[in-house]
């Protein structure tokens, strides 16, 4: 079974809008704002490459409880026994294998994994797969593989019910991660999803970075150089909070579409995050213009399908760059039902592409209602 390609739509409208436009709205905090749960992060501060999460000061929004951070107090298996060199390829893809809570014992300072090959989660283990660093594991496909890998859909890794598209579980939860150098361009049937790539179930990010991680340079509907999302279960989003896509130049992920993120048919909420120097590389935009391989939209974000919402608090979108459209964000609902909300974010600085309907960076229909509160795009 394939994800469903859910990508077309007519040639848009392009609409030229005058740089330097600035949206300001008015003070005070969004009305669905609820109080939330404390998430400390252990990258903050960390020795090695920018922190986790937005460190600006837009970065206030309050984080609902189940986009919190998983218990782990009691692992199901501890990658490692107190020093780097037991923390191996071979033992975290087995752990992931294994299923449950997976913990590091690696040793007091920062370390590596360098993997020869992508973990899988299989979908009869769990039903909560959560993988936690503590903000000192660094997880390396070393410029040639795949991190990790989850589908519900994928006989190989055992299908649990009669409805792979939309089951409730595993539900993978990635915090206090750092994702690095990570490549699925070597993928043929599971393309995108530079370091992640994940079907069905649930997933969410917290407290993680993802650092030039890379997928396919060109191709119509491929996206994702950090993460690829399908079917999330009951259409629930994916939460994504204090997490770094890039941080500064030299780091940020690059693929056809979506250098940060991509997904089709998934609402996504993203909390007190960063977006920056991410690349959409592709040429010929989606669907492809007549002799151009596709691609290049969605600098930092690449949101394709129906009925979804994407969701920002106290995020900032800076420095990404596409060859096609929406250099800050690409966001097109096939059926027209989807909305997209900005609260507390700033976007700014998102250099290329066109087709700007009613923000700068953001190419969307001129239909897709955006809502915007206390943010700044310009």
């Amino acid at each position: 079974m394939h994800p469903k390609r859910l990508h077309r739509f007519p040639a848009p409208t392009l609409l030229s809008l005058a740089a330097g436009f600035a949206l300001v709205c008015a003070a005070g905090c969004s009305s669905d704002d609820a109080p939330g749960v404390d998430v400390p992060n252990p990258l903050t501060n960390p020795k090695d490459g920018p922190p986790a999460g937005n460190p600006n000061a837009e970065a206030t929004c309050s984080v609902p409880a189940e986009a919190g951070l998983a218990d782990v107090s009691r692992p199901t298996t501890v990658v490692g026994t107190g020093t780097p060199a037991s923390c191996t390829s071979d033992a975290f893809v087995n752990a992931v294998a294994k299923g449950g809570v997976v913990t590091f014992d690696c040793g007091p300072e920062p370390v590596v994994i360098t993997l020869d090959r992508t973990a899988k989660v299989f979908n009869d283990k769990g039903p909560e797969i959560v993988i936690d660093g503590k903000g000192l594991v660094t997880l390396s496909g070393a410029g040639k593989h795949r991190i990790l890998y989850m589908n519900t859909c994928d006989q190989a890794q055992v299908w649990t019910t009669s409805h792979c598209n939309d089951q409730d579980h595993p539900r993978l939860t990635l915090q206090n991660l750092t994702f690095v150098d990570a490549s699925s361009k070597g993928e043929k049937e599971y393309d995108g999803g530079g370091a992640v790539w994940v079907r069905g179930g649930r997933v969410k990010v917290i407290n993680s970075r993802f650092f030039n991680n890379a997928c396919a340079d060109t191709g119509p509907d491929v996206g994702g150089g950090a993460l690829r999302v399908f079917d999330q279960h009951d259409d629930q989003p994916v939460y994504v909070v204090n997490t770094t896509f890039g941080g500064k130049e030299g780091y940020g992920g690059v693929c056809s579409n979506g250098g940060g993120i991509s997904s089709i048919g998934v609402s996504w909420t993203l909390i007190n995050s960063l977006f920056s120097h991410n690349r959409a590389i592709g040429k010929g935009a989606n669907p492809a213009s007549p002799g151009t391989p596709g691609g290049g939209s969605g600098g930092a974000i690449y949101n394709d399908g129906n009925t979804m919402t994407l969701s920002l608090c106290g995020t900032r979108i800076e420095h990404n760059q596409v060859n096609a459209h929406g250099s800050a964000i690409f966001f097109v609902s096939n059926d027209h039902s989807g909305d997209i909300r900005i609260d507390r974010s700033v976007i700014q600085n998102n250099p290329g592409g066109s087709w700007y309907e009613t923000y700068p960076q953001i190419s969307n229909h001129a239909d897709t209602p955006i809502r915007v509160t206390n943010s700044t795009i310009e």
